[in-house]
């Protein structure tokens, strides 16, 4: 079993930064891709960013350029550092990580509320 805990949310106006934190325990030697999702409010949830172990990067399109995900492999840590924030950013960002196991389990952590607002 994986735990995943997300840190880092906030209230921050619009063209502002923030970083997201999520730190991994217990069976973390099973871990392989981590990402970030997101849900606003009645929208779905989406993928916002992936990074691999070995640290290849995958983006949403409205995010490229503005969010930059990294991971620190020796502290078990993703990260999502945030920049030049819109209130369309304004969700509850999850941390995920997948099992590198077959079949494949799949963590979440509990949320993180990142909300753009002046």
């Amino acid at each position: 079993q994986v735990q995943l805990v997300e840190s880092g949310g906030g209230l921050v106006q619009p063209g502002g930064s923030l970083t997201l934190s999520c730190a991994a325990s217990g069976s973390i030697f099973s871990i392989g891709t981590m990402g970030w999702y997101r849900q606003a409010p009645g929208k779905q949830r989406e993928l916002v960013a992936t990074i691999t172990r070995g640290s290849s990067t995958n983006y949403l399109d409205s995010v490229k350029g503005r969010f930059t995900i990294s991971r620190d492999n020796a502290k078990n840590t993703v990260y999502l550092q945030m920049n030049s924030l819109k209130p369309e950013d304004t969700a509850i960002y999850y941390c995920n990580a997948l099992s590198r196991t077959t079949p494949v389990d799949d963590y979440w952590g509990q949320g993180t509320q990142v909300t753009v607002s002046s």
